[in-house]
């Protein structure tokens, strides 16, 4: 089937937005060939997809202000976009907007470790910030599973966590200041590189926006010192809910492992397939990671270890070296990729109560059977925030709509039990619909609130965060 083709305003509104761009930027910053912004249409939610307008490709705080400026005079909306990771559609293009993509802002614009701190600009990858201070034997704590590729704007604007968020908690436990510019191009300064600031806590409110209220060019991060050594031990059980009963007895003992991961036999046999890691045949897998002095991970683990005997494991397997810590690692750091071997998946991204555990995995048991699609569940069980993975069919008419009715109920159940609908992917497109689930309408207006103070216009991330049928009435008002 032939695309339709564009009218004359509406080249005619291109041409000149461009034009306008080009007067800003360098050229091969201004990306309009509609093959090339097919490059843009959608992140890694690619169950949808939209070419937009353009995309420009900024290289520092100047350049992204002075795009905003024209977006806003003339009215056009802007989707920030870090590396385009994103699992809930939170770069999702619309149309007639202009993607900001922030890759060129990608430098160490200052380092301190007498302070503790390292300010970059936010196009650089999650990875490269340990990598760039790991010679001095510090570290960046947060540790999505996509840090090699995932930038820290997008980390900002979905509060990202990973693997070892159990101690050294999320993005906004370890972000200082940020230097944001606002859609009409000003530039404002939150926060720094101090432990707080005076006032309001604008700094909460920005970490976590998902791109509605600005653009961050720059954040200053808090870096810690390299534990002396870490220690995992891999737990094997025949059973979901007692692996699950099994974590919230760890925490509940007051002991603080660094992580506490959660793989089920689906993901255990494809894992398995792929990466070859050695795991046991068994219906339910947990890593748990300590660290500290030799004599602290001895200690930590041997209460683990207590723990997780009483609760008859098929096995028991502690790490006696770095070579056995990165092959027991190696399935879990493996396990979206082998999974994506097997079939289409939806990622979700709820969260629960830990206590929760038992209750929440049977749930999804059922519901896969009534259903009719599998499920495999990886997630980070020690702070309950879970990550089903619905496999399902791209190419069979009806499946999408299936999965996303599935996981609709999936998360809807994580809010009854007292949890929430996003942990650390955000809410984007996937779950904007979902929020009257766990907010009332006056929640939902306090939020709106705040959007209208930064972005009066409503220009920011358009369709994203909240219903849209909200989104639609805000703009047209």
């Amino acid at each position: 089937m032939d695309m339709p083709t564009p009218d004359a305003t509406i080249l005619s509104r291109k041409a000149r937005i461009v034009e306008r761009l080009q007067s800003v930027l360098p050229r091969d910053a201004v990306i309009h060939d509609v093959a090339e912004t097919r490059a843009y249409e959608c992140d890694a939610l690619t169950a949808y997809k939209c070419p937009p307008l353009c995309a420009v490709l900024p290289s520092s705080t100047e350049e992204v202000a002075a795009v905003l400026k024209i977006c806003h005079a003339e009215g056009v909306p802007v989707v920030p976009r870090g590396s385009g990771t994103s699992l809930a559609g939170g770069a999702l293009p619309t149309a007639d907007c202009v993607i900001l993509g922030v890759a060129r802002l990608n430098d160490v614009l200052e380092t301190d470790y007498d302070n503790r701190i390292i300010r970059v600009q936010a196009g650089r990858t999650n990875l490269s910030v340990t990598g760039a201070v790991e010679e001095e034997d510090f570290f960046y704590a947060p540790d999505p599973s996509s840090q090699l590729a995932c930038a820290i704007a997008g980390n900002i604007a979905m509060n990202s966590g990973g693997a070892h968020c159990l101690k050294y908690g999320v993005t906004t436990n370890n972000l200082l200041g940020v230097t944001m510019v606002l859609m009409d191009g000003t530039v404002v300064e939150v926060g720094g590189a101090h432990l707080d600031a005076g006032g309001l806590d604008l700094l909460g409110v920005i970490c976590g926006s998902e791109g509605q209220l600005g653009v961050v060019t720059e954040a200053t991060l808090r870096i810690l010192r390299k534990p002396e050594g870490a220690r995992p031990v891999l737990m094997g059980f025949d059973d979901n809910e007692v692996a699950g009963a099994c974590v919230a007895d760890i925490i509940k003992a007051g002991v603080l492992p660094v992580a506490i991961e959660f793989m089920d036999r689906p993901c255990i046999r494809a894992t398995e397939a792929f990466a070859k890691a050695g795991y046991p045949d068994c219906e339910a897998l947990l890593i748990v990671e300590v660290e500290g002095s030799d004599a602290e991970i001895d200690e930590q683990l041997g209460v683990i270890l207590q723990i997780a005997r009483r609760h008859n494991p098929v096995e028991l397997r502690e790490s006696k070296s770095p070579e056995e810590s990165a092959k027991i690692w190696l399935g879990r750091k493996s396990a979206f990729g082998a999974m994506g071997q097997i079939n289409d998946y939806m990622c979700l991204d709820g969260t629960i109560p830990v206590s929760a555990l038992p209750l929440v995995l049977r749930r999804i048991s059922e519901l896969s059977k009534e259903y009719g699609l599998d499920v495999g569940n990886v997630f980070h069980a020690g702070d309950g925030n879970m990550h089903p993975l619905i496999l399902f069919d791209a190419n069979k008419p009806g499946d999408l709509e299936l999965c996303e009715a599935f996981g609709a109920e999936i998360l809807k159940l994580c809010v009854e039990v007292g949890g929430c609908l996003t942990g650390e992917h955000g809410v984007g497109i996937e779950k904007r619909d979902l929020m009257l689930a766990q907010f009332t309408a006056q929640d939902l207006e306090a939020q709106l609130r705040v959007k209208d103070v930064f972005d009066p216009a409503w220009l920011l991330n358009p369709a994203k965060v909240f219903p849209l049928s909200v989104t639609e009435t805000r703009r047209a008002g």
